[in-house]
């Protein structure tokens, strides 16, 4: 079964405004978050979804019911909203609500990185959740085995919907570091990573049910 997910960044938070590392933590949206999510939601009306997911969060959940408004209103069934734990950014632990700039120099700095940017062209991605994890006094962050194990669960409970058909349209909305990981992982060449996602922006993947997880998603389009 082939799936079309899209996959929506929420709208901009006021810990995204401050520069905060926001992982499990709820913040609201800022009033341009809500028009980042009305954006998307322009942009998605006359997607015909057949299942929605977002993460446990307030700004996943608000971002989807906000989407979801304005596809309804365009004509569409409205799915039932899936909100799961599975689909959350990565925990950061310790370093939750910490300045970005502060966090990463202190998971960077004993492997000689001053911060995300370096971490990620010294060690890769994967080495900013395996630093973070060592920096936090109490080991709480998510290393990137414990990341990556729960993301591929979150792809798992999708599969695993009965009432899914191939080619199904699927909404999912997603966080920063999230979105990036996944180009990471699944992106061929040719997509500039140095560019975080947007608030607000969509990123499409086909998922292929039926494969071994490392060959089921195909990057269609990023931070549209």
């Amino acid at each position: 079964m082939l799936l079309h997910l899209h996959l929506v960044r929420h709208g901009q938070t006021f810990f995204n405004r401050y520069n905060r590392l926001q992982g499990w933590s709820n913040s609201p949206l800022t009033e341009s978050g809500i028009a980042d999510a009305d954006k998307a939601a322009g942009k998605l009306k006359d997607c015909d979804f057949a299942a929605a997911y977002c993460s446990d969060t307030t700004r996943a959940q608000t971002t989807a019911m906000r989407i979801l408004d304005m596809n309804e209103q365009a004509g569409h069934a409205r799915p039932r909203l899936i909100s799961d734990m599975h689909f959350r950014e990565q925990f950061y632990g310790y370093f939750e609500g910490q300045d970005m700039g502060v966090a990463w120099t202190a998971a960077g700095g004993p492997h000689g990185a001053k911060n995300y940017n370096d971490i990620v062209a010294k060690y890769g991605l994967g080495a900013t959740r395996d630093f973070l994890k060592e920096a936090d006094p109490f080991h709480d962050a998510e290393s990137d085995a414990e990341y990556w194990n729960r993301v591929e669960e979150g792809f798992a409970l999708i599969a695993a919907n009965t009432d899914l058909h191939d080619g199904d349209d699927v909404l999912q909305i997603s966080h920063g570091n999230t979105l990036l990981s996944l180009m990471h992982r699944f992106a061929p060449e040719g997509y500039d990573l140095s560019e975080r996602p947007a608030n607000g922006s969509v990123t499409c993947l086909d998922f292929d049910t039926a494969k071994p997880i490392d060959d089921a998603v195909t990057v269609i389009s990023y931070n549209q």
